[in-house]
């Protein structure tokens, strides 16, 4: 019931005055029915006025919803009754659109925003990208329950695309592209990025030891640390293999070695740009989200978490190469 809601684009509340009123009441031995009902409510982002009475302006859509509910509460042997009422002048309907009032919650939004401030230069931006996509979705959660949007959801719109740009300048740092020249001796070198270890760290890696050296020394330093002269920096700022202007390391490095037509290696690719910085969804991100974050948990070590990545990575290439072959043959 609560997602055939969800499926449901809403549609716009009525600009007059007309209103829902739900009535319900479920048998008291019925705990479970209960809480679906009241989650199914929520859901919709219904007003409680009182115990077992909820509101919601007049639409197609939350019309359906409460039908459906009411049958539902019925079928249980409770009772529930939509009725569709008017509010009686200009000042009792705003007195019913101020139980809709969301701007609490965008102000609160708007809060942990611009707290991530603090963390520019000096956090992973790669980490505060993730909390800000959190942020994100929490916001497309309110706001597909405003009903009667407010000044605070301009605010808090506007606070988060300042937040995504700024994020994005530092995951994409405008510089210039680093290349590899012919007779450089890339072999038995030594290798290093920063902790924490993720997504793009860890595809870096395991691209190295796979395509570039698989005898290469990887050295894992701590936030801040100076990479050592001898040793390759990559991924992270500073690095002589960073992110580009649109692309994160993983994907810069590929055609820096000549692996920028492999297809496999370009679909891994996609999978871990849109770990680290989202953007355009992959089917398959989460599937990988969900092994890296166990490795994470399992791994006593970074070496050992590199490991345990780089078996998901090799399933993945395995996987992507032979369906090539399947779609050549």
């Amino acid at each position: 019931m609560e997602s055939e809601r969800h499926a449901t684009a809403h549609d716009a509340p009525a600009a007059d005055s007309r209103w829902l009123v739900t009535v319900t009441q479920l048998p008291t031995e019925d705990p479970a029915g209960r809480m679906r009902m009241l989650r199914t409510l929520e859901s919709l982002g219904a007003a409680v006025m009182r115990e077992g009475v909820y509101l919601l302006p007049d639409s197609a859509a939350n019309r359906h919803a409460l039908e459906r509910l009411a049958q539902y509460v019925s079928q249980n042997a409770g009772i529930a009754s939509v009725l569709r009422v008017e509010a009686a002048n200009a000042l009792q309907q705003a007195q019913l659109r101020r139980f809709f009032d969301r701007s609490a919650r965008y102000d609160e939004l708007t809060k942990i925003i611009r707290s991530l401030r603090v963390g520019y230069g000096v956090s992973d931006a790669s980490a505060i990208s993730r909390v800000l996509h959190k942020q994100r979705r929490d916001f497309e959660a309110i706001a597909a329950l405003d009903f009667f949007p407010t000044e605070a959801r301009g605010r808090t719109e506007h606070a988060l695309a300042e937040a995504e740009a700024a994020v994005r300048q530092l995951l994409f740092p405008t510089q210039a592209g680093t290349t590899v020249k012919a007779d450089e001796p890339m072999l038995g070198r030594t290798w290093a990025t920063r902790r924490p270890l993720w997504a793009d760290r860890l595809a870096c890696a395991w691209l190295i030891r796979r395509f570039i050296d698989a005898e290469a020394k990887l050295q894992w330093l701590d936030k801040g640390a100076a990479c050592p002269p001898q040793a390759i920096g990559f991924a992270f700022e500073g690095a002589r293999f960073g992110n580009s202007d649109a692309r994160i390391t993983f994907e810069q490095m590929l055609p820096q070695f000549g692996l920028g037509a492999h297809a496999a290696l370009l679909r891994i690719g996609a999978i871990v740009h849109f770990l680290e910085v989202r953007g355009t969804p992959v089917p398959e991100a989460a599937g990988v989200q969900t092994l890296l974050q166990g490795a994470v948990r399992r791994a006593s070590s970074d070496n050992e978490l590199l490991r345990e990545a780089e078996k998901t990575f090799d399933l993945l290439y395995e996987a992507y190469s032979d369906a090539r072959e399947v779609t050549r043959a």
